[in-house]
């Protein structure tokens, strides 16, 4: 299993940015795809999480309203749009793949996932 995640970038605050991340190497029907970041000298924070079938889709509640996940299956890639970004939205994001038919319970718990992708940078400044 190999994860990919892209797209990161220096972005004004109320910016967008979209991340990707690429897999391989596991059965579509299978899996979820989270997302986490991790903000310096702070721990690892679970974001969203999407489903296979993309029925389910999980936010923080930071998040909500502002960042949407969605799936492009036939590109094996999952994308993290990230809208009104803020200052506290900075850090390297990283999506994890999750075997099982749906997102972890609970989503946001690192532990239940079991491949990583390399991160990418985040910063919101103005």
């Amino acid at each position: 299993v190999q994860l990919l995640a892209s797209g990161g970038g220096l972005v004004h605050p109320g910016g967008s940015l979209r991340l990707s991340c690429v897999y391989s190497g596991f059965n579509l029907a299978t899996y979820a795809i989270g997302w986490f970041r991790q903000a310096p000298g702070k721990p690892r924070e679970g974001v969203s999480c999407i489903t296979s079938s993309a029925r389910k889709k999980y936010f923080v509640e930071s998040v909500k309203g502002r960042f949407t996940v969605s799936s492009e299956n036939a590109k094996n890639t999952v994308y993290l749009h990230m809208d009104s970004l803020e200052p506290e939205d900075t850090g390297v994001y990283y999506c994890a793949h999750a075997w099982g038919e749906g997102c972890p319970a609970p989503f946001y718990s690192d532990k239940y996932y079991s491949n990583w992708g390399q991160g990418t940078q985040v910063t919101v400044s103005s």
